[in-house]
């Protein structure tokens, strides 16, 4: 390998880390949106006691919802770091 290929691989792979970095930081947006959920749905809960199980079950749903955003960034980040496609495009 020459000093050209070496150094494209380091610019490469300092790239797929400060992606992951970013990749990872998406969970901050869904852990206020659940945070915002949960407090929402006490709120409700205090408003209409009657009708907790409906509340609960869409409070629910949401949050898993707003969970995937978080876990699809975490795959970004692991595939950035442990199996990025753009390493091999340097030969």
């Amino acid at each position: 390998m020459n000093d050209s290929v070496i150094a494209g691989r380091v610019i490469i792979l300092a790239a797929s880390a400060i992606g992951a970095g970013l990749a990872v930081a998406t969970g901050i947006g869904a852990g206020i949106g659940q945070g915002f959920a949960a407090g929402k749905g006490a709120e409700a809960v205090a408003r209409q006691p009657e009708a907790q199980s409906d509340i609960i079950r869409t409070m629910l749903l949401g949050m898993a919802v707003a969970e995937t955003t978080g876990i699809y960034g975490l795959i970004v980040a692991l595939i950035l770091l442990f199996a990025n496609p753009l390493v091999g495009l340097l030969k």
